[in-house]
């Protein structure tokens, strides 16, 4: 009996850095949880990662709305250090990348064997969409770096997410990045939002930004596209250059009558001591304020 042929299938990208980062920031654990979905309301929550042959891999990837989960898992066949990687899923499809070197680029070339389950097409654009969620990471990441805070208060995820968000919450806990903090706009989805502030001469100065994800009580994303400065919003050149992009996110962790809220916000160089100073003092306030009000 003639065993059926399995197809395989293409996706590629080139990413603007050299090979050596593009090889850490796909096999080191510590980066592949951050650019390991195939849309926002979907992470990898766990990556351990044995990069060796016959070493194995295990990326736990879950909703961000806790409906469903699942294990990616697998054996390494052959592994050549900024070359190329190949594996055997657990079901038995194998998948090879191959990483090849552009003048200070890398092109990536990925090749998986199709499951019967889903559409070749749609097959394609989820594991499309991840290479592309990879570049993106990889390339904010020449400019960034990504800030992780986070505290736990003693209130339902539910109150926190609401506090943190509603106008009146929103205005009293960010007072600590600026006295005349305020927004401007939308929190649903695809909204643009603007995140507003007065300098010491009564000028408008903030970020122009687009809410990527909102899944309530549990998880927002939001990415910044421009800055406002003295009335004016800019959106493009070399003032906002290193920002476009940056990301800006929260998650809402539920521990019974207590939430864990992470923050994770990419910076630059100029920002970075602002935001350490300013954003566990922000916290600080968004705890007393929650608790404040009794659960």
């Amino acid at each position: 009996m003639k065993t059926k042929e399995k197809t395989l299938i293409p996706v590629n990208t080139v990413v603007n850095a050299p090979v050596e980062k593009v090889w850490e920031f796909w096999t080191n654990p510590r980066h592949i949880v951050e650019w390991n979905n195939a849309s926002d309301n979907w992470h990898t929550t766990v990556a351990e990662n044995d990069l060796q042959p016959r070493g194995r891999f295990k990326f736990r990837m879950e909703a961000r709305d806790r409906s469903s989960g699942f294990d990616f898992t697998g054996e390494y066949i052959k592994v050549e250090q900024n070359k190329l990687i190949a594996y055997r899923l657990d079901d038995g499809r194998q998948v090879r990348i191959l990483f090849m070197p552009e003048t200070g680029k890398t092109r990536i070339n990925e090749f998986f064997e199709a499951e019967r389950e889903y559409s070749h097409a749609a097959q394609k654009y989820g594991w499309q969409s991840i290479l592309n969620n990879f570049k993106e990471y990889v390339e904010r990441g020449e400019s960034t770096e990504t800030l992780h805070f986070e505290i736990t208060i003693t209130a339902k995820a539910e109150k926190v997410y609401k506090t943190m968000l509603d106008k009146k919450g929103f205005i009293e806990w960010t007072s600590v990045f600026n006295p005349d903090s305020r927004y401007d706009g939308s929190w649903r989805k695809g909204s643009l939002i603007r995140f507003i502030g007065t300098n010491s001469e009564g000028k408008r100065g903030g970020m122009i930004s687009r809410i990527r994800e909102n899944i309530p009580d549990r998880y927002v994303s939001i990415e910044h596209l421009g800055i406002i400065r003295d009335d004016k919003e800019i959106t493009s050149g070399p003032d906002v250059e290193n920002l476009a992009g940056a990301r800006e996110n929260y998650t809402f962790s539920s521990m019974y009558d207590k939430t864990l809220l992470s923050v994770d916000v990419d910076s630059n160089e100029d920002f970075r001591r602002f935001f350490m100073d300013r954003w566990p003092k922000a916290l600080e306030k968004l705890k007393k304020i929650c608790e404040g009000e009794g659960s």
